[in-house]
């Protein structure tokens, strides 16, 4: 599998899996996502993947700080129905990144369904951005939005965009398209995964 070489700069996500630890997948629990994974995953990279890892990435550094995220330790809400526009992809690749699921994710593990993922994502949620993260451990939350306009397309995208789309491109025009659509996810990824320009983050207090 050939993907372009940005995917392999661009920031991992690490966190610990009780699961992963009790079932013996990983040791420690410790497991390392890259872009590659959630491409794999959606089949494709855009702005929209693009943007929901850096909102999973940029939730879980305002949650834990320096320390190891705890997948399947929080609960994700996305404000959209899970049919509407592209929240249903954003939602695969939280569930990726945190383990959270909807009602057909993991059940848990005996009586008590220790390690159950089932439940812990939400639509429809009433919350003033995109996604939402809330630990369970001591409830912290965080709101996420994604403004995708703060790295525009390029101009060329205006003309070639609409061709690409009605299959009136030729093999060069169709190449460039591609190669321009891949570097603004780049652009994403490389040079402002950290910009609160694209990605906003803040605190989501817990209802009293």
């Amino acid at each position: 599998m050939i993907f372009p070489d940005f995917f392999a700069k661009a920031p991992t996500i690490t966190l610990r899996d009780p699961l992963a630890e009790f079932l013996g997948a990983s040791k420690n629990g410790v497991m390392t996502y890259a872009y590659a994974d959630a491409v794999k995953l959606a089949g494709h990279s855009c702005p929209t993947v693009a943007g929901a890892y850096l909102m999973v990435r940029t939730g879980l550094k305002h949650l834990y700080g320096e320390g190891l995220p705890e997948r399947g330790g929080m609960a994700v809400y996305l404000r959209d129905p899970r049919d509407q526009g592209t929240t249903g992809v954003i939602a695969a690749v939280a569930t990726l990144l945190t383990g959270a699921a909807p009602e057909t994710g993991f059940g848990g593990i005996g009586a008590h369904h220790r390690f159950a993922r089932r439940d812990l994502l939400q639509f429809d949620a009433q919350i003033d951005g995109i996604l939402a993260l809330r630990r369970h451990d001591n409830s912290r939350g965080v709101v996420l939005d994604l403004d995708t306009s703060a790295i525009p397309s390029a101009s060329e995208m205006q003309t070639l965009f609409p061709k690409v789309l009605t299959e009136r491109a030729n093999e060069d025009e169709q190449a460039r398209f591609a190669v321009l659509w891949q570097t603004r996810v780049a652009q994403m990824l490389i040079e402002r995964a950290e910009d609160p320009n694209l990605v906003q983050a803040r605190d989501w207090k817990a209802a009293a």
